[in-house]
């Protein structure tokens, strides 16, 4: 009997230091594990708001600027060499100008990711071709382009919608795979971290709970205080890691859903809304052109949502932006018939007209309401990111010092009952 006293007596340390090496091994593996994880995860936040987000962003915005651009051209058109109407013309000359600065700018920030080359030479194409439509038709009558002016203005707004828009669109669609997939990598590490939290903390516990029985049963006395504390912070580190893991993947998933989706599509039917717009007054200066009819009706079908694949201006929106473009769509068709008769300008003056029931008030109204929606989604998903920053702020740290105290704690438990075996 003695001997075999003898013999567990010398196999405890052994048996107590292997625990104890266990113990220290799974809070390592759990320190890197979330430690890494979290400044993946950070990584991938700030990309994905300040790098793809923005991206996305502006390549809509450069969408939404080229289709106003030429839509005030347009505008200036319309209004030729007439006295009544030369406060709209300069208000347009201003907008166009203000546009092509957007355009410009929205370039310049794109230009760091993609060299948008063809763009760039289309642009130049059709300012000249404005430059030159401008030239043509200075003394032209309103709602008139003389032969010439028509024939550069035609050539310009070819170059706009066969060139410079699907140009856009191609950088829009390039922007959002960018973001689809920063969004797709960030699942994928929030996946790979919940599953080690809850594998390397559950194993890191069950190490934990077992050496503190058998250091009970062994030694016949009372739990250790310092692997109960070693026990409390790996179960906090735990639950801590999953909850802020959870909690910034449902706002920064939330925040696309609820915002950043709705603000890229508003982004893109106000850009649809303004070719479309330009579509009228195309129609009255081109000389009752069909293909601009046409060309209003399948815009027009984008906007409500009845014609293209994607939510309509009522879904995200609501109903007063659907009224509101309802409402342009009837002064739309007055133009239309006005022009058909030969009533140039009547037509004219319902298309620039600032009272209610003119298309240009009703227009403005209209994107007033569809720009503050627009704002507002932008707001959200701004805030939604700060928040998840927030969330994250300081966890590369955290794992570390709570997990450097459990590493601690394991050899200060088991150093007295290490003592009585020397």
């Amino acid at each position: 009997m003695s001997a075999l006293r003898e013999a567990t007596r010398n196999e405890t340390p052994a048996r107590l230091r292997l625990w104890s090496a266990l113990v220290v091994t799974a809070a390592a593996a759990l320190l890197a594990a979330t430690g890494l994880v979290m400044a993946r995860v950070q990584d991938q936040v700030r990309i994905i708001g300040r790098e793809a987000a923005p991206q996305a962003a502006t390549a809509a915005d450069l969408y939404f600027a080229l289709s106003d651009m030429d839509a005030q051209v347009t505008r200036l058109l319309l209004t030729g060499d007439a006295d009544a109407l030369a406060g709209t013309r300069v208000d347009a000359l201003g907008a166009y100008r203000s546009r092509s600065r957007q355009v410009d700018a929205d370039l310049r920030l794109l230009m760091s990711s993609a060299a948008p080359v063809d763009l760039l030479d289309g642009l130049a194409v059709y300012h000249q071709r404005i430059g030159q439509t401008l030239a043509a038709g200075e003394k032209g009558a309103a709602g008139a382009l003389p032969p010439d002016a028509l024939g550069y203005f035609t050539q310009a707004t070819n170059i706009l919608h066969l060139r410079l828009l699907p140009a856009a669109q191609q950088l829009r669609d390039s922007a959002t795979t960018r973001l689809d997939e920063a969004y797709s990598a960030k699942r994928v590490t929030e996946s790979v971290g919940l599953t080690l939290a809850v594998l390397l903390g559950g194993t890191l516990l069950a190490l934990l709970v077992v050496l503190q029985v058998w250091l009970a049963r062994r030694f016949r006395r009372s739990w250790n205080p310092a692997l109960l504390a070693a026990t409390g912070l790996s179960l906090l580190i735990t639950v801590a890691s999953v909850v802020v893991l959870s909690a910034q993947a449902t706002r920064m998933t939330g925040a696309r859903a609820a915002d950043l989706n709705p603000y890229l599509e508003l982004s893109r039917l106000r850009a649809v809304g303004y070719d479309a717009a330009a579509d009228t007054s195309r129609y009255l200066v081109s000389g009752n052109l069909a293909l601009y009819r046409d060309g209003f009706a399948g815009k027009s079908g984008c906007v409500t949502g009845e014609g293209c694949d994607g939510p309509g201006v009522g879904a995200l929106a609501g109903d007063e932006a659907l009224r509101r473009w309802q409402a342009y769509r009837r002064d739309h068709e007055k133009v239309l018939q006005l022009t058909d008769a030969g009533r140039t300008g009547e037509a004219v003056d319902a298309l620039t007209g600032i009272r209610r029931g003119d298309a240009a008030f009703d227009f403005a109204y209209f994107d007033a309401a569809v720009g503050a929606v627009t704002a507002v989604r932008k707001q959200g998903f701004d805030r939604a990111l700060r928040g998840a920053e927030r969330t994250l702020r300081g966890w590369t740290g955290i794992p570390l010092v709570v997990l450097g105290l459990v590493i601690l704690l394991v050899p200060l438990g088991v150093r007295r009952r290490l003592a009585e075996y020397r």
